[in-house]
């Protein structure tokens, strides 16, 4: 059934996450989240936002070409459209122009709300941790009607695990190899969704604890982790 198929890496998983840690003075649990291609398809919205930026600044900007390299910071797409020493400029005239073009356009990925429900219904925390402008971030998920615990942005491949120690997180749930390297840096368990740019080979190359298809398949996959650690 598509969005339940679901494939284990053939190493353990990292031994200072064999399961949910409890978070400091409580008994609940904290699953991270990544945003774009994971929580939301932001492609529609980033592609207007590339396209308003190329209109404003009069540089070609093939903006197919950039949704299908989601995940990394902005800066590393814009390298390929700007000189170096415009790069930061052109970086927060894209930000300016983000809450305009980029929002509206922008849906949840299936099943991200009722992902988010899952955590909380197992009398945890959902947080996000993602490579995007904070703010913007925040303006998705308000937009959307998501509620998350904590948004923390800014953060990209191994600098996420600073966001989900601090948090407690002992999974973080993305679709980038980066977001296998946040885990795997925390110490935490990656679970990746097939949703983005890396397809479950790579992931699992990566060093991914388990691949799904999508998010619909996350909450029978927690009921049943949460149960194995019973």
């Amino acid at each position: 059934m598509a969005g339940m198929s679901s494939y284990s890496v053939p190493s353990p998983a990292p031994t200072t996450a064999p399961g949910f840690a409890a978070d400091a003075g409580s008994h609940t649990v904290t699953v991270g989240f990544d945003l774009d291609m994971t929580l939301i398809d932001s492609r529609p919205g980033i592609k207007a936002a590339y396209e308003a930026l190329s209109a404003r600044t009069g540089t070609y900007i093939d903006s197919d070409l950039a949704i299908t390299r989601l995940g990394p910071p902005l800066e590393q797409e814009l390298v390929h459209w700007f000189p170096d020493e415009r790069i930061e400029e052109m970086g927060e005239l894209y930000r300016e122009l983000y809450p305009e073009y980029a929002i509206a356009p922008t849906p949840a990925m299936t099943g991200a709300r009722e992902a988010i429900e899952a955590v909380r219904g197992a009398g945890g925390r959902a947080i996000v941790v993602t490579a995007k402008h904070e703010p913007n971030a925040k303006l998705h998920l308000s937009h959307l009607g998501i509620e998350a615990d904590a948004v923390i942005g800014w953060l990209w491949a191994e600098a996420k695990a600073e966001a989900l120690r601090e948090y407690g997180a002992t999974v973080y749930v993305g679709d980038h190899t980066g977001d296998v390297r946040g885990a795997r840096t925390a110490g935490a368990l990656s679970v990746a969704v097939a949703t983005g740019p890396c397809p479950a080979d790579e992931l699992l190359a990566a060093g991914a604890d388990v691949v799904l298809d999508d998010l619909t398949a996350f909450p029978a996959w927690l009921a049943g982790h949460i149960g194995g650690q019973a």
